[in-house]
């Protein structure tokens, strides 16, 4: 692998030896901004008109065009939103001429710089100019939603899908693909994921206000790291040279809940300033605490009487209240050394902590109900036992994700070389939670205890009790049943990486060559520690009467409940008279830890031809894995019998460490092109070879095996590979519109599925039955994303002020996946997470002090989770939200905002299809949140 490494530097070195620069050439340079000089016009793009030769400004504005025959030119600089600027340039016959371009006038220099209209300029602009398939977010865009983070963001652009907890933005599913199946980066850095099972980054960790532009480039070039599928999310902290003048920014807001009816604070500054004209520093800090409520209610599945009809045989209430702290930060240092060379460090913490108290109201019915009609089911203790248990969560979590970069690029006549060297750690962390406490009381007897639930309404089961009513509502009649205590719940995810990179540029009559090669090494470690405590006996007699409560709950009555905080304080000052139970405690502390190194080597080299019309990026990159990876084999067994032949005299967990290495290297070729045949239409096509790795959890060797049954996982399962495609069509027109239509399609190799197989040989001994991870049949993708962006600055006033923008997605994703363990007839589904339609509809009207704003995201049905069969499959119900906006500029530096979320209260709805219904699984109301604040620059 190293001498791929290096062959890739020396093949480029060798072909600028090759090719001679012109014996009379110069260089131009220069940078393009407002005409205000507030903000460098990144993505604006800058074109020798006699040469036919383009470029696009780097984000500080920046442009440059070595190797310039000496002679007098004509240099164009566009940006959507104003009109095309052209200056005449004296080249000489070497060194640099300097062209500063000022773009917009001053009249249309404010509406460059902020506002809905900047906003849409900006996007439009850096969509345009980029390499491949690519959709913007902007600093501006992401400040006209009421957004609490970098997920809910995201959702305003194509194909994109996002993954709810708690009524709150988490994961982000690209054109119908698993989140796993993305890749996330902060300023170029790849981020861990704080959770112990995932790869995955749950993107509400990381405030939507420190970010200055998110990129979701849904097509890869060589010099990409080639481990996505679905996407690349690349968000980007501001730099001081983002800027022409100093900035300062402060925002205060505070978020009424209408379930809570509480008022929750969030606060925030960012600040950019230049110490010289050389040396910059930026940054933002943001802290929102938000306490919101959830009412809830599940079913642990459904089942199909001797009457035909459809009954569930666990039904639960659940009451959340949570109060969320997010704290976000950013610091950024830019340097310029002399006219070649820049360098940055910046550096990322955000911090996300979730307390929630969770009480909760279980019915368990061990037998079918005793009637039943179409839209009802009775139970009574008469024909089996039923369960009432109510129980208490108070779980607090912290996760973090942290990430510091340094790295510069430096530039030297047709030479080009960019370096970085970069850490992140991301961390989830859980100690001294109890979840739960459980407090119980069984009915046996005939006559004790009825129920009747409800089932007319799909979405809300509501339940009566026809026998045993005193009984069910005295907190004394619920004895203690168990409580698990999390002594430490500990994920790290933590990776180093160096990346240099290194391209010579070839001026010829028609355009540009560009030879670029490159390297980088990561260098990766996950692992996960746990030890929980569970306890099931108190020395005494120990009731929910001692901690009772009162609810605060809507969808049906629940109490008694217990109360938020008074079991913490006993189960502290009386631990020593709970009864702990050693086996319970040693196979839920050992089962579930392991450790996963995952150390990457890559090489890659390309070319790249750019033109007036054209611009062509072919190349192959190169990547060597190494894993090593332990975990815990489990074998569980009960007194009496036997372990490797001995007879066990009490209940043991036996332990035994496993550890395993392997190596494997993929070659991924991939061509881009980019054609624009005439003025502001532009066309792409893109095919190119991707990877996704397993989940590190299901790679871990860990393994429980009780009654001669076992769940373990893969260290041989292989990464998901694909071959992707992209067509796009872009028309950008008017003063600020645009228009976009693409195709896409996938097709995915090794998908990962869990499987239940008998009869299965593992570590030497054969099992009656194993469930386990394993490389599965083919998956397709395919669809077509749509666009329309348009300011109607044309019409009369009033209406000049309005701009709409539309996004549009179809996705057919479908796979296959083994029935019941079943390798000969698998049967197809939708892949998990896929919605085949998403819509965007924003409604904006901005003019004088006013902007307003109507947003509304549509989304379709979603598989979340395979069941056995299609009757066992979770699904979650279409989904429409609107949210509303509203600004009013006080004086040229004040503006007060008021948002309204979630205006519709549109509820969560998952469910399985059984018996001709769709059958409740799942049902969370949220309500809706206002917000109002005040935001000031300086």
């Amino acid at each position: 692998m190293t001498r791929v490494l290096y062959g890739a530097s020396r093949a480029a070195i060798a072909l600028g030896l090759v090719f001679s620069a012109s014996a009379m050439a110069g260089t131009i340079v220069g940078t393009v901004s407002d005409a205000s000089g507030t903000r460098a016009l990144e993505s604006a793009q800058v074109r020798i008109v006699e040469l036919g030769r383009s470029a696009e400004a780097s984000r500080d504005g920046r442009y440059r065009f070595p190797d310039v025959p000496a002679g007098t030119y004509t240099v164009e600089a566009s940006y959507i939103g104003v009109d095309t600027v052209r200056t005449n340039v004296q080249v000489g016959a070497s060194g640099d001429t300097y062209a500063d371009i000022a773009l917009g006038g001053s009249d249309a220099g404010s509406i460059v710089v902020i506002g809905q209209v900047a906003n849409q300029a900006s996007t439009l602009s850096r969509q345009r100019a980029a390499d491949g398939v690519e959709s913007v977010l902007t600093r501006d865009a992401i400040g006209q939603f009421p957004d609490q983070n970098v997920a809910e963001s995201l959702r305003r652009l194509p194909g994109i899908n996002i993954l709810n907890d708690q009524g709150e933005g988490r994961f982000v599913s690209i054109r119908g693909l698993d989140p796993e199946l993305n890749s996330s980066t902060v300023n170029g850095v790849r981020l861990p994921a704080p959770e112990s099972d995932v790869r995955s980054v749950a993107l509400d960790v990381i405030s939507s206000d420190i970010i200055e532009s998110i990129e979701v480039k849904k097509s890869l070039t060589p010099d990409m790291d080639a481990d996505t599928i679905g996407g690349t999310i690349d968000i980007k902290t501001t730099s001081a040279f983002d800027r022409k003048k100093d900035l300062f920014k402060v925002s205060a807001e505070g978020s009424y809940n209408d379930l809570t009816e509480k008022t929750s604070p969030k606060g925030s500054f960012d600040f950019s300033t230049k110490l010289s004209d050389a040396i910059g520093v930026s940054g933002g800090l943001s802290y929102y605490r938000r306490r919101f409520a959830t009412d809830n209610m599940e079913m642990d599945g459904w089942d199909i009487d001797d009457n035909g009809n459809a009954y569930a045989d666990t039904v639960e209430y659940r009451d959340y209240d949570v109060t969320r702290k997010r704290i976000s930060a950013s610091l950024s240092f830019d340097f310029k050394v002399g006219e070649t060379t820049k360098l940055y460090a910046r550096g990322l913490y955000s911090q996300f902590d979730d307390q929630e108290y969770r009480r909760r109201l279980t019915f368990e019915m061990d037998e079918a109900p005793s009637s039943s009609t179409g839209t009802s089911a009775s139970f009574a203790s008469d024909d089996g036992e039923i369960s009432v248990q109510r129980d208490l969560k108070d779980r607090f979590e912290s996760q973090k994700i942290r990430s510091f970069v340094a790295g510069g690029e430096t530039e030297t006549g047709p030479w080009r070389a960019v370096y970085m060297a970069s850490w992140a750690k991301s961390s989830e962390r859980e100690k001294g939670s109890i979840d739960p406490v459980v407090f119980e009381r069984k009915f046996e007897d005939p006559g004790e205890f009825g129920v009747t639930f409800d089932y007319s309404r799909p979405k809300l089961t509501s339940y009566a009790i026809t026998a045993g009513q005193a009984a069910f509502l005295d907190p004394s009649e619920y004895e203690f049943d168990k409580v698990e205590h999390t002594t430490l719940s500990d994920a790290q995810d933590e990776e180093f990486a160096i990346k240099a990179d290194i391209s010579r540029e070839f001026a010829t009559d028609g355009g540009v060559f560009t030879v670029q090669a490159g390297a980088k090494q990561r260098w990766r470690k996950k692992t996960y520690n746990a030890t929980f405590d569970i306890y099931d006996g108190y020395d005494g007699d120990l009731t929910l009467a001692e901690f009772a409560g009162q609810q605060d709950y809507g969808l049906a009555s629940i109490d008694p409940v217990p109360s938020k905080k008074a079991f913490r304080s006993f189960f502290r000052d009386n631990l020593g008279s709970f009864e702990l139970n050693q086996f319970d405690t040693d196979a839920a502390s050992a089962e579930s830890d392991y450790r996963v190194d995952e150390d990457i080597t890559a090489g890659y080299l390309l070319g790249r031809w750019d033109s007036d019309k054209v611009r062509l990026i072919g190349g192959v990159r190169v990547e060597r894995t190494r894993n090593k990876i332990t975990g815990n084999q489990l074998t569980l067994v009960e007194e009496g019998n036997e372990y490797q032949g001995v007879e066990v005299d009490e209940d043991t967990v036996f332990i035994l460490p496993q550890s395993f290495k392997r190596t494997y290297t993929d070659v991924l070729p991939s061509f881009t092109v980019r054609y624009e045949p005439v003025r502001n239409v532009v066309l792409r096509a893109a095919g190119y070879k991707s990877l996704v790795r397993p989940k590190l959890s299901n790679l871990a060797p860990r393994a429980v095996i009780e009654d001669n049954e076992g769940e373990f996982g893969n260290p041989d399962l292989k990464p998901y590979k694909a071959w992707n495609a992209d067509l796009a069509v872009e028309y950008y027109f008017g003063r600020n519109a645009a228009i976009s239509a693409g195709l896409f399609y996938k097709t995915i190799k090794d998908y990962v599925v869990e499987i239940t197989n008998q009869d299965v040989v593992y570590n030497g001994v054969t099992l009656d039955q194993a469930t386990t991870f394993a490389n599965g049949p083919k998956a397709t993708v395919k669809g077509l994303e749509f666009s329309y962006s348009q300011v109607y600055s044309f019409l009369p006033a009033p209406f000049d002020g309005l701009l709409t923008q539309v996004n549009y997605t179809y996705t057919d994703a479908k796979g296959r996946v083994y029935a019941d363990g079943d390798i000969t007839d698998p049967r197809r589904i939708p892949l998990p997470a896929s919605s085949k339609h998403t819509l965007n509809l924003v409604l904006g009207y901005e003019k004088g002090p006013l902007s307003l704003r109507a947003a509304g995201t549509f989304r379709d049905k979603y598989l979340d989770e395979l069941g056995g069969d299609p009757t066992s499959d979770r699904y979650v119900s279409s989904h429409f939200q609107l949210d509303l906006s509203g600004k009013y500029r006080i004086t040229d530096n004040i503006r007060v905002f008021a948002e309204w979320v979630n205006v519709t209260d549109r509820p969560y709805f998952a469910y399985q299809n059984l018996n001709s219904g769709r059958r409740l699984l799942q049902y969370e109301e949220y309500s809706w949140t206002a917000k109002f604040g005040v935001t000031a620059n300086f």
